[in-house]
């Protein structure tokens, strides 16, 4: 096996063994359980950065891509037989689409592990918690590096049930029913996502993405039944409205490291799927159906934004812009073109990163606070300066302010549909930035009821001090939100040739 083999299976492995590991150590070994599952974690990291590199010349070099057919370029594969009687592979791949979103689970990952090194949340068991947050990591990592359909759906569903455990154990008052919510969402569109698989799968008589990509010898009604299915299991993970009522419920009600995995990656597991199943394996499917997917990802901008303007709690608000963001995302993929994708792609990593320090601070403020309503929280600024500070700069990050990393994914999927031209798709756009301007309003009036005014008894009782261990924790974070929104080709560059790719093969 060569480097780039051994980095894929230690990519899934270490996480894998460091969740059996760390379930199997006696209970009363709970604080060291948490360390291990920090320490596989922090491997699983440091491994899945140097999936960047290839072997040559004796040592790590710059990218020496693998050429595959059909515009898939993966740096590195590991192709064996799985199931022989059925002719499914185990077919693993890492490439520009991917990679960035790789890194981000692996730190997003890391980052909640030592969180929960740090401060278990009730009812306790942080071990088991730790163990489980590996097991989502393996599900999340392996939807991103699949390069077979059904080893794609396999583990896009390994990530239900520890997540559902998540919520449901450690979660807030009404855990059980949000979980309940999530698990049956989840489980729709599991049920689509499974027949768009077989339709496909029976038709071309292969699971091989590399090989699908571009349609291979699909039909047209072929791959317009298949866009139609995988498009609504990707719109309930993404999530894309009106198939978004199961998020807020469990935001509101996960642990502070649940819903910073939640918005952070495994909602990328479906815009990362649409991109590479949806519009790689069934293109025609994709344009077919670009306009109603462009309304409707409009639509979740708007929605969204006219909800957190309304809306009365914090984690549930951020958990609504997540729908307004996660729109902007869809909308560039729904245009179909490079700028559309890169748009979406580089939308992804900046949701990711501000989305889960948004949700770090909230769940500090809620922790400390003991609710999370936003009239009890007034006078942070004056209480918890530096809480306050921090939260003011993840908003104005995720409002989409120029210099951050929140402004390059909104701005350019606004440009690729203006670009389009065309009545619906100007005025997509135009809609869509008005959007962009309701984002702001509601992220001010936040900022306005938590940081300014007197402070309230709940924010009062705040001890001074006591963040640092968190701060620690939270810097990469606001560390890549500034490097993303300095020089985003950071992001977009590594994405470059694969998007192009990706575009030439569907045309």
């Amino acid at each position: 096996m060569t480097a780039g083999q051994v980095g894929l299976v230690a990519t899934l492995g270490l996480p894998a063994l460091g969740a059996v590991l760390v379930a199997v150590l006696p209970e009363r070994a709970d604080r060291l359980g948490r360390a291990v599952a920090t320490g596989f974690a922090a491997a699983t990291l440091v491994v899945s950065v140097l999936l960047f590199f290839g072997v040559g010349g004796g040592g790590f070099v710059h990218r020496v891509p693998e050429q595959g057919p059909a515009g898939v370029h993966p740096w590195h594969q590991l192709d064996l037989p799985w199931v022989p009687g059925l002719d499914l592979r185990f077919h693993l791949g890492v490439d520009g689409l991917s990679y960035p979103l790789v890194v981000l689970t692996t730190l997003l990952t890391l980052l909640c592990c030592a969180y929960t090194w740090w401060r278990a949340p009730a009812p306790g068991r942080g071990r088991v918690l730790a163990a489980l947050l590996l097991v989502i990591e393996v599900g999340i990592l392996g939807t991103f590096l699949a390069l077979d359909l059904v080893l794609f759906f396999v583990f896009f569903e390994v990530v239900l049930l520890p997540m559902y455990a998540v919520i449901a154990v450690w979660g807030g008052d009404r855990r059980r029913h949000a979980a309940r919510k999530f698990a049956l969402y989840t489980l729709f569109g599991s049920v689509l996502l499974l027949v768009g698989v077989f339709v496909v799968v029976a038709a071309a008589d292969t699971a091989d993405v590399v090989a699908l990509t571009g349609g291979g010898e699909l039909t047209r009604t072929t791959q317009l039944v298949a866009f139609t299915l995988f498009a609504l299991a990707f719109a309930v993970k993404s999530p894309l409205w009106p198939l978004h009522s199961w998020l807020p419920d469990a935001h509101g009600q996960a642990p502070t490291v649940g819903s910073v995995i939640l918005a952070g990656v495994l909602l990328k597991m479906g815009t990362y799927g649409l991109i590479r199943i949806g519009v790689g394996v069934a293109p025609e499917g994709a344009r077919w159906a670009a306009p109603v997917l462009g309304v409707l990802a409009v639509a979740a901008i708007i929605v969204g934004a006219l909800v957190c303007l309304a809306q009365t709690e914090l984690k549930r608000l951020i958990a609504y812009s997540s729908v307004g963001h996660m729109g902007f995302v869809v909308l560039g993929i729904a245009t179909v073109t490079t700028t559309g994708i890169q748009a979406a792609l580089i939308g992804n990593i900046a949701h990711g990163v501000i989305t889960s320090l948004l949700f770090f601070v909230a769940g500090a403020i809620k922790d400390r606070a003991h609710t999370g309503e936003l009239a009890e929280l007034g006078g942070l600024r004056e209480t918890a300066p530096r809480l306050a500070g921090l939260l003011g700069f993840a908003a104005v990050a995720s409002l989409g302010l120029p210099g951050l990393a929140g402004f390059w994914g909104e701005a350019f999927a606004i440009v690729a549909a203006l670009r389009l031209g065309g009545p619906l798709w100007t005025t997509l756009g135009v809609l869509a930035a008005f959007g962009g301007a309701l984002t702001a309003a509601y992220f001010l009036r936040m900022l306005r009821r938590i940081s300014h005014g007197p402070a309230t008894p709940s924010v009062s009782r705040f001890t001074p001090g006591g963040y640092a261990v968190e701060q620690t924790i939270w810097a990469p974070l606001v560390v890549l939100t500034l490097a993303i929104g300095l020089l985003p080709p950071i992001a977009l560059d590594v994405a470059d040739e694969p998007v192009k790719a990706l575009i030439e093969a569907i045309s």
